[in-house]
């Protein structure tokens, strides 16, 4: 039995139900930005605290304490499912995953073996432990969506334009769908684990999929990633789907299947809630950058946020992306507790 109540704040307005008010958590709310999280951290390699169930809760926890958000996010990194399958990649300070032996050919598909749950038995503890002790709040499950880990994977680390990404996309289609399907399952299975275990709604996160043009995300990226909310279904939680840079493709996230569309900053909610179409909730959209200017500019442009949000059917705030390392934690309380008050029916 789910101990997370399906009532809850953000759940209904995921579910473009009646809300008290607009609910309200940030991405990356847990991290760099957070002096707490930067003392646990301190000398643990990333990986490291992804697989250590009381490093994970207490990392989830600590937004929930000093921002009081309506929902957690679940503290754990996009390559997890594959480090635990055996990819032999790193996390490298100041420069993000990094892997050994890009994948170029089809013999290089062989280190992409189905993830079973066995293989990620700390995600599981994890999760349990945190809905025991979020009890109210909601934990968000997470893990990144195909087009964005087989950039990772092709590239062999972060890339500006994705060249070799998308090389192989319209050189060599047969291969990318062979890669993209095993992706797709190694994620699917992951958010799986996360849910089974108690958390309450997912969110794909393709970070990168912006590079592609509408009519190459329909043709290479959308039967992935469909599958993906297609194998959710049973599950009866809130999906959500969010890429930067993504605004000509809003309407393409949302017909792959998601519940909520998160749309980044460049486009404003009244207009993404035209592209996304109906039976869909939004979350966004304001610019993390905001946050560093001084609160008055803070206030107005989160006021105009709430505003544009009402034309949708069921509004999440959010960040446009993640929360800045350079952020000031008492602006983000504050913009939590004027987002409850300004929003209040």
């Amino acid at each position: 039995m789910r101990s997370q109540p399906a009532d809850s704040v953000f759940i209904r307005a995921c579910r473009r139900q009646a809300v008290p008010y607009t609910p309200v958590w940030y991405m990356r709310q847990a991290g760099r930005s957070l002096p707490e999280y930067r003392k646990v951290r301190e000398g643990v390699p990333m990986l490291t605290a992804c697989a250590t169930p009381e490093l994970v809760v207490e990392i989830t926890m600590q937004p929930i304490r000093r921002y009081g958000v309506d929902a957690a996010i679940f503290f754990s990194d996009i390559v997890v499912p594959l480090k635990a399958i055996g990819v032999d990649l790193d996390i490298k300070p100041g420069v993000g995953p990094v892997v050994e032996t890009p994948i170029r050919s089809r013999a290089d598909l062989a280190v992409l073996r189905p993830l079973e749950p066995d293989d990620v038995p700390y995600v599981a503890e994890s999760v349990r432990a945190l809905v025991a002790e979020l009890g109210g709040t909601p934990l968000i499950g997470f893990a990144g969506a195909p087009f964005t880990l087989a950039s990772y994977l092709i590239e062999g680390g972060p890339s500006k334009n994705h060249d070799r990404t998308k090389a192989m996309m319209y050189g060599e289609p047969e291969l990318w769908h062979a890669l993209m399907e095993r992706l797709s399952e190694i994620t699917l299975a992951f958010l799986r684990v996360q849910v089974e275990a108690g958390a309450a709604a997912v969110q794909l996160f393709d970070s990168w999929v912006g590079a592609v043009a509408p009519d190459d995300y329909r043709e290479f990226v959308l039967p992935h990633t469909s599958r993906i909310f297609a194998g959710l279904a049973d599950l009866d939680v809130p999906r959500i789907h969010f890429g930067v840079g993504t605004g000509e493709l809003l309407g393409l996230l949302g017909e792959a299947g998601a519940d909520v569309v998160g749309v980044d900053w460049r486009v404003p909610l009244d207009e993404a809630a035209v592209r996304v179409g109906a039976g869909k909730a939004l979350q966004g959209n304001l610019d993390p950058a905001v946050l560093l200017a001084p609160w008055e500019v803070v206030e107005r442009r989160a006021r105009d946020v709430l505003t544009r949000g009402r034309v949708a059917e069921g509004h999440v705030f959010n960040l446009g992306h993640g929360v800045l390392p350079a952020t000031d934690p008492d602006q983000l309380a504050r913009l939590t507790d004027l987002v409850h008050e300004a929003s209040a029916r």
